[in-house]
């Protein structure tokens, strides 16, 4: 078994209060949990309003499907929002 953990930074650049930052971030990561079924989370920045970091974590079977979960997350997380993709930092462990 291996253990995804990431943490992948957004900038968005129109936001402009708090409140319309927790909207996005809010509709994000339960978008994510349905869709992958793993733990997602604000983790970073909660008092910036135009920068987002969102903690992933969840369990895989092996680095292929690892890899292929990676992939598919980014993606989701591009055609999803609006909000651009600044920083991914992805590691594996092996439990």
């Amino acid at each position: 078994m291996k253990i995804l953990l990431m943490k992948v930074k957004l900038r968005a650049s129109w936001v402009h209060s708090l409140k319309e930052k927790r909207m996005i971030v809010k509709s994000i990561v339960q978008r994510l949990r349905n869709k992958f079924n793993i733990s997602v989370c604000e983790v970073e920045c909660q008092d910036m309003h135009q920068t987002i970091v969102i903690g992933i974590t969840g369990i895989c079977g092996s680095s292929s499907q690892m890899d292929s979960t990676i992939e598919n997350i980014i993606t989701f997380i591009e055609c999803n929002t609006d909000a651009e993709i600044i920083d991914i930092q992805a590691e594996e462990d092996v439990l």
